[in-house]
């Protein structure tokens, strides 16, 4: 089979659908917009068109098939396609980033196991929230990298069990040099997705995220605007501080309607995710930042009996302010997936929550909306529905 490297003239590029003027980039709200924002957006943007549309995103690596952010699940995200792989980064105790969905490591490592870490176990309060465990401030790299991962959700995810203790806790660091080095290998670029986790918390504890952040890309040569990375946060003062640092492209992560980002409850700023979704909140996004990674809930929502409903204005008002939309997350298993998605099986005994529903026809439908990639777990099944979308959509539609 030919390679499809992305190029070819069928294949739609990122951004092909969004408005990309530089008028979208003004500025609203109490925050001044970084000093030449407009003039750069053009080009900031430009590359991006390089990715397919729409892009497939290895959420936390294959993490259907392997523990999650896990060296393993990075390696057959890519081996299967991915136009991109996402890392979540938390700081050790001196500093190290590593790749963590959260710092509470007690369900993603066997560090409950260790009798020589029990007395690391604590609680702490983490955006607001008590949490009891073991945190990766409270290890330094060396002592992290004696434990194993595990997979996150066995209940979900039985067979993934089978990887427990193959891979250590991999640093961002590991992370860029095995990208370079199979991006040599394979001819082109291996794309990354690199969110900063709770970075007001890791401020306070001086444990700052985006400076070394910084320092990583820059020392790996992703540091600019036509690098292939992302940045993400939920924080969007994360986002602008990385813009200060690097001009490497970079996401507002989007939770749930009526929530508030961390960073703005700590500054006492009231908006919430309604407001940063109107156009003016999109606007002012825009100023710093070259897309949102939006919930699928605010893409398409679901009504009270948990199925899909009509979809709302947020891609069509995202591109109008030249952001690129990049949902979050499709799964595979019944249990996540809209009620109108699952499947029953007749004749398997227990729940059907962790058999595989009607996911091609939920991607079918988020497609539609006209987003510019998606999360997901199932990077294969993910592609497999892409490449679909592309065969069947009209020359010049969404």
């Amino acid at each position: 089979m030919t390679e499809d490297t992305g190029r070819s003239p069928g294949r739609r590029r990122i951004l092909g659908a969004a408005a990309l003027g530089t008028a979208a980039l003004g500025l609203t709200g109490a925050a001044a917009a970084p000093a030449g924002a407009a003039e750069r957006g053009e080009r900031d943007r430009g590359h991006l068109r390089e990715l397919p549309r729409p892009a497939i995103i290895a959420h936390r690596g294959a993490s259907g098939y392997r523990p999650e952010h896990t060296l393993g699940a990075y390696r057959l995200a890519l081996d299967m396609g991915a136009d991109v792989i996402e890392q979540d980064l938390v700081p050790t105790r001196d500093g190290h980033l590593v790749c963590r969905h959260e710092n509470d490591i007690s369900g993603t490592t066997d560090v409950a196991a260790r009798p020589e870490f029990a007395s690391r176990r604590t609680a702490k309060t983490v955006d607001g929230t008590r949490i009891t465990g073991w945190f990766t401030e409270d290890f330094t790299l060396a002592e992290l990298k004696t434990l194993r991962a595990k997979e996150r959700i066995p209940g979900n995810r039985p067979r993934n069990t089978l990887y427990d203790g193959r891979w250590t806790v991999p640093t961002f660091e590991e992370v860029l040099r095995w990208a370079e080095k199979e991006g040599r290998r394979r001819g082109r670029p291996v794309w990354l997705h690199a969110e900063t986790k709770h970075p007001t918390y890791f401020r306070g504890l001086g444990l700052g995220l985006e400076e070394p952040l910084a320092r990583l890309l820059r020392r790996y040569g992703r540091d600019r605007h036509d690098s292939p990375v992302f940045l993400q946060s939920f924080e969007p003062g994360s986002m602008r501080r990385m813009a200060r640092l690097v001009s490497s492209p970079r996401v507002v992560l989007l939770d749930a309607a009526g929530t508030r980002p961390w960073d703005f409850v700590e500054a006492g700023d009231p908006r919430t995710v309604d407001d940063l979704i109107a156009p003016d909140g999109l606007k002012w996004i825009a100023s710093f930042a070259q897309g949102i990674g939006p919930t699928l809930n605010l893409v398409i929502p679901r009504g009270a009996d948990g199925a899909l409903g009509r979809p709302t204005t947020l891609v069509r008002d995202a591109h109008r302010a030249g952001l690129i939309l990049h949902p979050y997350t499709l799964r595979n298993e019944n249990s996540f997936l809209p009620a109108d998605f699952r499947r029953d099986y007749p004749g398997v005994p227990g729940e059907d929550a962790n058999e595989y529903g009607d996911v091609l026809g939920a991607y079918r439908r988020y497609f539609d909306t006209g987003i510019d990639g998606i999360f997901t777990d199932h990077p294969d099944t993910g592609l497999l529905a892409a490449a679909d979308f592309r065969d069947r959509r009209p020359a010049g539609g969404v």
